[in-house]
This record gives C-alpha cells, structure tokens and sequence, in this order.
C-alpha cells in the first residue's frame, strides 16, 4: 500500500509548493486531533492526503480536501485510482469525497461508475480571489470607494492593528461573532492548535485591530507560496462606527503581500452567480450573506471551486448516509 510517513510527506510537499493549505502535514495535524485520521499516500507520482472519519460498525468516510494533481494523469492513471481504492477499502470507506482546488467542473463528473457529482460542498465553493501581485496603491484602486473610505477612517479615527497571540481572546471574540452573525464555530483548542502548528512555519498569523489598547476585532490567516487564506474572522460589538474591521483586513493583505503571497482568497461567499448576489446583498444577512457585502468591496473576483465529488464503494450505506444528511438539513 503506498501510504506514507509524515515526515516523508512533508519532504513531498517540498517540491510542491503551490500545494493548497488543507493538502499539508499541519492541516493533517490539526484535523487528526478532532475526529480526523490522516493518511498520506504518494503513487506513481501523484501524492495525496486523505482524512478518514469513523462512523459507527467500523466504517469511514473519506475526504480528499483541495488534491494537488495533474489533471491528465490524475484522470487517466488507472494504477493510481486502484491503489488509491485499495487505502479506501482498507480504511473501510463508504465513499471518499473529493474536493479538487481547481475552478473547473469538467472532470472526475465521467467516465467513471464510481464516482458520483455531490450533493454537499465541505468547504465553502464560492469566494472571491483578490489579486494581490501589484502594488499597494493598485489594490486599494480596485477596491470599492466605500472600502477605501472605511479604511482610511478606521485609522483617523484610532484604530490601529498587530499581531496577537491571546488566542482565549480571540476565541471569545469569535462566540459574540458566532452569536450575533448565526454560524458556527470551533473551539479553543482547534484555534490553538492551529495557530502551534502553523504559525511557527511562518504559515500563520494572527491579527487584532486595536482602540485606545481595546481589542476589537481580529482575524486568524495562513499563507503558503503565492497563496494566502481569510478562514476565520471575529469582531465584538464595540465601536463599530470606527470600522476596525476594514483596515484589519487591508492589513491582513499586506501581511500576505509579504510573504511573498500573489493572491488572497476571502474563503467563503454564498453560493449563487454574481446578479444574483449583487441584487440580494443588501437585504439579505442570513448564513455567508451577512459577510458578502463586506468582502465585495476588497475588488477581487468572484469564483468558484469545482463542485464535490463522491467515489462510492458501498452504494447501499452511500445513499443512506445522504438521506440521513438530507433530512438532517
């Protein structure tokens, strides 16, 4: 079976640089205190990471989050797919759901009995891309005249932004943001081991926006090679009308700016095509709706991520597992 150490994953990673945040050894570290198992496998070339979460009688599912490949030999290398089932089926898996970081839809959809399109998306499909290659000046003028004034008052009016690392704090803020905005949250020990495991790789940072010494808002972001990710953000509900919020994301770009970062991904929007969002954002604030008309204004471009796909392996439990997940929504 061609499954592998992590420290003989970690040395794979070396020469994949631009290999997404949740395909790295950290990501795997994280998840595997809280219900995860990672496995690392690397075939004829191609490395994957794999996560498996029990289920009750012994079985598993399987989740590929953001697979760095080749899409002509990903597709087209039969002996990769039958080691690949042979770690599933070792594993138990009723099915592995996969999460290609691609923007194309075209493929893993044909051609193959097993795989079916999924009905759920774990992370979040659509989001907006902020094109951060040029110079600052030349990102604020993408922005929207809106953004741009809410920044520049944040810092006339006090504001002020630094690194933390008070992550009880930060937690904390991110219940009252929970609470107030309706979604949920990890907890404590998640941010922190996070924050241990990547920060120290220089692939986190966390951010807290600042009046008169007073926390107000922060925001916890990772970056590897010319990527960077907003995933978690909190504010409490204090001096608002200072706008803390906009000059700590400005500065969260200019953090990933560098770290040598060429595009930052806002990480979560809801997901519908762009009329339809322009034409509900200000009357909607339910679930992403609430953070959409924020991130509009930053001036990047709305896309989104190749729809989920299941491998089935035992179309039986398959298909009861989403009728179970159907009817829980």
């Amino acid at each position: 079976m061609p499954i592998v150490s992590l420290m003989e994953w970690n040395q794979y990673l070396q020469n994949h640089p631009n290999a997404h945040l949740l395909q790295t050894g950290e990501w795997g570290e994280l998840k595997s205190g809280f219900g995860w198992e990672p496995v690392c496998i690397i075939s004829r070339g191609i490395g994957m990471q794999i996560l498996f979460r029990k289920l009750p009688l012994g079985f598993t599912i399987g989740y590929m989050p953001k697979p760095m490949f080749d899409e002509s030999l990903f597709i087209m290398n039969t002996s990769f797919w039958t080691e690949l089932d042979s770690v599933c089926k070792y594993h138990r898996a009723i099915f592995l759901k996969l999460e290609l970081d691609s923007w194309n839809d075209a493929h893993l959809q044909e051609g193959e009995n097993r795989m079916r399109v999924s009905l759920h998306n774990i992370q979040p499909p659509r989001t907006i891309i902020i094109d951060i290659k040029s110079s600052e000046n030349e990102i604020l003028a993408r922005m929207k005249q809106k953004t741009r004034y809410n920044i520049r008052l944040a810092e006339k009016k006090g504001v002020t932004v630094r690194a933390w690392n008070n992550i009880e704090s930060f937690h904390k803020m991110m219940l009252i943001t929970g609470d107030r905005d309706r979604f949920g949250i990890h907890s404590l020990e998640y941010y922190r081991r996070a924050y241990e495991l990547f920060r120290p790789a220089g692939m986190c940072e966390l951010l807290v926006a600042e009046y008169q010494g007073k926390p107000l808002a922060a925001l916890m972001l990772f970056a590897r090679a010319r990527r960077a990710w907003y995933f978690y953000g909190a504010s409490t509900d204090e001096e608002r009308n200072r706008m803390p919020t906009y000059l700590l994301q400005w500065e969260a770009i200019k953090w990933a700016k560098a770290c040598v970062c060429e595009e930052y991904d806002l990480w979560g929007v809801p997901d519908e095509d762009e009329k339809t969002l322009e034409a509900n954002f200000e009357t909607r604030h339910d679930g992403l709706w609430g953070v959409y008309r924020f991130k509009r204004g930053f001036g990047g471009e709305l896309k989104r991520a190749a729809q989920a796909t299941d491998r089935v392996y035992n179309p039986s439990l398959y298909w009861a597992y989403v009728r179970l997940g159907a009817h829980r929504e």
